[in-house]
């Protein structure tokens, strides 16, 4: 939605909440306000944490008044799903947002107008301001400490009407409460540092001059968040409102690092929560259960006395009843261009990490990692051999399929103890959790994208979808595949090559392909006149990758201009794993770069720059 669309909305929803009289407002008269503060790309470094080289007095003396988390992570560690999930109190692979800015209305990253509908989010899942405004409440969404402008959504899905009344909590009609969230870029603002360079970085990153000072304006950017907090709470008491309104701090997700947003580690998915009262209980509490970021959908509404809708995920952690979890799950998937699908399972004491497409780098090509300095510096220091290989670990061409650190011994997660027969039953205890889950919620992750993008449009979205009949139970078939894959099993691979599940089929594919199963291709001709076109996707790049790129690169790049725009992204994808700079890939990279989908762009551009860098070589 763009501003002028947003404003206009907000300037109906503000009338029609000062059309219904003071009948409405005598309702909710007394009801306490809800107030989100909600910072960007930032991690648990500030004074209450411990961080010592930084001073956070406002959010310090927030947490003095309230309750902090110790160990508060987010469902997804990059910004559209989370942002989506905390929207609705919903894992974002449950209502099928778990893909990072997709072909969706509105969204910077473009796409089909045809395929619109499958981002749709259904009436059984409202938005949580959906419910405050249904209450009474007015509901809004502002940028910055003084709420002027409309405050980042980024959610990957559509709704039918506007999310909010309007940007400032300030606009409320009179006696009428408010549910509020404040934007705050926080670790996105790099425009200054601390004073001085006492600071350690963490082991897994070189004690280089450049990451040293990127660090430094990371923790600058704290310092910047605790005056804007300090100057939102200062405005609350101003208005004689403070005393009377729930405050929420979190970040929505960890920092922007080559660990840390858009992977499962603890810098991308611990985040600072603070949770102050209205009438000020509990204040200098520190929890160290696990919560959860869409935790505080429920807990708000009991807050204001909302009754909490059954199909929420999240749990109000201050029920009477509530008892603390043993676990929690996180998951990432595709980030802007870089396909991938990763899961972790949390306890109070481990960490495990799942990744299912463990024949991909940890490090794959990304527009948006690759442009920070930081990246590039690190890229420089691993071309001259100059890393520890902790610090070298993420360059690797494949990865673990699993991991397992202990964080009570290994809080920086540096030893995987994944291959310890002495956590065996420990492992095992987390692998089963975590697919269980999966079924349970109905994670729709493991469908390639493309595919799922079709069952959207097919049954009218991908939360639709991932509720026919049968659909969850697919799940472990596919982890099936991926499995045959991680243990070489080539028999099991050319079975699955023609299983009825597409799913299953492509990841059997894709295995090969990444095995060079040459002896096998005479299976794979098929898959490349297969009726799904991500798996021909997947069939081509194996088939490319078993010697025959001559036939099958063409066919490949045929593919790029599928009127499903995330297919053609996977084409481009994987054109790219070729390896292959000709004529062909130059000629599809142009197509790319013209393509109405900013994903495919992307790779469109990175091509078709080192084939004009080959041709000037040549």
């Amino acid at each position: 939605m763009n501003r002028r669309d947003f404003l206009q909305r907000a300037a109906f929803g503000a009338s029609a909440m000062a059309a219904a009289g003071s009948g409405a407002a005598q309702r909710v008269a007394g009801r306490p306000n809800v107030l989100w503060i909600i910072a960007e790309d930032a991690s648990p470094h500030l004074g209450c944490y411990g961080e010592a080289a930084v001073k956070t007095p406002h959010l310090d003396a927030l947490a003095g008044e309230g309750v902090r988390f110790d160990s508060a992570i987010i469902s997804c560690p990059v910004c559209s799903p989370a942002r989506s999930a905390l929207a609705t109190g919903m894992y974002q692979t449950t209502i099928g947002s778990h893909n990072h800015r997709s072909q969706n209305e509105g969204d910077k990253a473009g796409g089909n107008p045809d395929y619109y509908p499958s981002y749709a989010l259904p009436e059984a899942t409202p938005l949580v301001s959906d419910l405050f405004r249904a209450a009474g409440y007015y509901t809004c969404n502002g940028a910055g400490p003084e709420a002027d402008k409309p405050g980042k959504t980024d959610y990957n899905f559509i709704t039918s009407g506007a999310p909010y009344d309007g940007a400032d909590w300030r606009d409320a009609p009179a006696g009428a409460p408010f549910f509020a969230q404040i934007q705050l870029s926080g670790g996105k603002w790099r425009g200054g540092k601390i004073e001085h360079n006492d600071f350690t970085l963490p082991p897994y990153y070189p004690d280089d001059p450049l990451m040293r000072e990127d660090w430094a304006a990371y923790l600058a950017s704290w310092e910047r968040v605790d005056r804007e907090v300090g100057a939102v709470v200062q405005s609350l008491k101003d208005a004689g409102v403070y005393e009377n309104t729930l405050i929420v701090f979190i970040t929505d997700h960890g920092i922007s690092h080559a660990r840390g947003k858009q992977f499962l580690y603890e810098d991308g998915l611990r985040i600072p929560m603070i949770v102050r009262f209205p009438d000020g209980r509990l204040a200098g509490t520190v929890r160290r259960d696990l919560a959860l970021h869409i935790d505080l959908v429920p807990l708000s509404l009991a807050v204001a006395g909302i009754p909490a809708p059954g199909h929420l995920q999240g749990a109000d952690l201050f029920a009477p009843d509530y008892a603390e979890r043993p676990y929690l799950v996180s998951a990432r998937d595709r980030c802007d261009e870089t396909i991938d699908c990763i899961r972790s399972v949390r306890t109070a004491r481990y960490k495990y990490i799942r990744n299912f497409h463990a024949h991909r780098p940890h490090l794959q090509r990304s527009q948006y990692k690759d442009g920070k300095a930081i990246l590039q510096r690190l890229r420089e220091l691993h071309a001259l051999e100059a890393l520890t290989p902790l610090q070298d670990a993420i360059f690797a061409p494949r990865r673990a399929p699993e991991e397992l650190y202990d964080l009570e011994a290994d809080p920086h997660e540096t030893s995987n103890l994944a291959g310890d027969p002495g956590h065996a039953p420990v492992l095992a205890e987390q692998r089963e959790r975590l697919y269980r889950w999966m079924v349970e919620t109905r994670d729709g992750g493991l469908l390639p994208e493309p595919i799922l993008e079709d069952l959207g449009r097919e049954y009218g979205s991908k939360y639709a979808a991932m509720r026919q009949p049968g659909m969850a139970e697919r799940i472990p078939g596919i982890i099936a595949a991926i499995e045959a894959g991680e243990r070489n099993d080539r028999p099991a691979l050319r079975a699955a090559l023609s299983d009825a599940d597409p799913a299953v089929r492509y990841y059997a594919a894709t295995w090969m392909g990444s095995l060079r199963a040459v002896e096998h291709a005479d299976a794979l001709h098929a898959l490349a006149e297969d009726a799904v076109p991500a798996v021909q996707v997947a069939g081509h790049l194996a088939l490319c990758q078993a010697g025959e790129a001559a036939e099958h690169l063409p066919r490949l790049a045929a593919l790029v201009d599928n009127p499903n725009r995330i297919t053609g992204m996977y084409a481009m994808n994987a054109i790219e794993q070729t390896g292959i700079l000709n004529d062909t890939v130059e000629a599809a990279a142009r197509r790319a770069v013209e393509n109405p989908y900013d994903g495919t762009q992307r790779y469109g551009r990175r091509l078709l720059a080192k084939c004009e860098a080959l041709r000037g070589l040549g």
